[in-house]
């Protein structure tokens, strides 16, 4: 982004380009002007301005062409646009957002909300420039990588296979269960095979809400903040994490290593998580973040080895075991610890549960019998 951020400014009235230009100029912005929806578009194809003030009715072409023109045009950059309209109904501004507006204001503007708006769009501006910045060095780096990952296999080719090797096992796996692996207290996991597992799944309450309505540097705070907590527990258990997936994340038990009580690991873990999380809960709402947890467990069997291509593999299960616990911590309230039938009659002397009742979840032709884990036993 430019220093100063340039702005396009768009309306047909000389007054209102005049007002915008005074506020916008007395903050240090440099700002452009087109009178009509052509001229915006050639103008924003030409200097690429860092925001742009989109008033909606206009000659030639409307405020709302123009954010579909601009927004499906591959070849420009991100560029946030705030509709400035005396169009104020509700179903005009689902419209405008539905055409491409990020911001929406209304005319006579609020000149204390425009310079609000306009930062807050800058800043959005400002973190998706540096994202494509670091995606774009990132991209060369990799590429430097790979070609000297080439000229060093060249030269000590068994050594290098070792180490890329115990590398890719700790994205996978525990440092323990790495080192166990290249030391031959496992078989080779990356290969596809078929185990019985218990599997996990936890995922944030509210999150989707939090998301749509707190800046992304916050959201992502408050992720890592969430990752870094549930991560810590899940190795001090020795679970096997699949993936993180926004706020969703996957454990399973069982694999690599074989452990004789997966059920029992998976449910300490379990309740180890959601005692962790009401810490998170409560520091969060000091903040005004309303988020929970739900998480679903579930135990049978699993096809599990790597899964991608050369130059991304995953470590990934898969069959009707995962699908259920996914389904089971979709149907979990706050708080909640959701296990069938099958799981409970292998752990059920060591928790106390409450009968939540059968759940038709989608994928499964007979509904589940559910029970919500309320603690270990006394």
């Amino acid at each position: 982004m430019r220093i100063p951020p340039r702005i396009l400014i768009v309306d047909d009235n000389p007054m209102n380009v005049d007002i915008l230009q005074t506020r916008l100029a007395a903050h240090g912005y440099e700002t452009v002007t087109a009178s009509d929806g052509e001229e915006a578009l050639a103008i924003a194809r030409e200097k690429q301005p860092d925001l742009i003030l989109l008033d909606i009715m206009m000659p030639k072409m409307d405020g709302m062409e123009v954010c579909r023109e601009l927004k499906r045009d591959p070849t420009l950059p991100f560029m946030p646009i705030i509709l400035v309209t005396a169009k104020s109904e509700s179903k005009d501004i689902v419209a405008g957002l539905e055409a491409g507006g990020d911001e929406y204001l209304t005319k006579p503007v609020d000149q204390a909300a425009l310079v609000a708006r306009v930062k807050s769009m800058l800043r959005t501006k400002a973190l998706y420039d540096q994202v494509q910045e670091q995606t774009a060095r990132l991209e060369v780096q990799t590429a430097q990588l790979s070609e000297w990952n080439r000229a060093l296999e060249q030269r000590v080719q068994d050594e290098v296979t070792k180490v890329e090797r115990l590398g890719r096992l700790k994205r996978f796996f525990s440092p323990h269960l790495a080192e166990l692996i290249i030391g031959g207290g496992a078989e080779d996991p990356l290969q596809p095979h078929r185990r019985e597992v218990t599997s996990v799944f936890l995922d944030l309450r509210g999150f989707t809400a939090f998301a749509e309505t707190t800046e992304p540097e916050e959201v992502m705070a408050v992720l890592q903040e969430y990752h870094a907590a549930m991560g810590q527990i899940v190795l001090d258990h020795e679970g096997t994490l699949e993936h993180f997936a926004g706020d969703g994340i996957m454990i399973f038990f069982n694999d690599p290593v074989p452990v004789p009580n997966p059920g029992e690991k998976a449910i300490r873990m379990a309740l180890a998580l959601r005692d962790k999380m009401g810490d998170l809960t409560v520091r969060w709402r000091k903040r005004g973040f309303d988020l929970s947890m739900g998480i679903g467990l579930a135990q049978g069997y699993a096809t599990i080895g790597a899964i991608g291509f050369e130059a991304r593999w995953e470590y990934g299960a898969i069959g009707t075991v995962m699908n259920l616990a996914s389904r089971l911590c979709g149907e979990a309230k706050s708080g909640q610890i959701l296990l069938p039938q099958r799981l409970l009659g292998m752990i059920e002397h060591l928790v106390d549960v409450e009968y939540v009742g059968e759940l038709v979840l989608k994928g499964f032709h007979r509904p589940i019998k559910a029970y919500n884990v309320l603690g270990l036993k006394k």
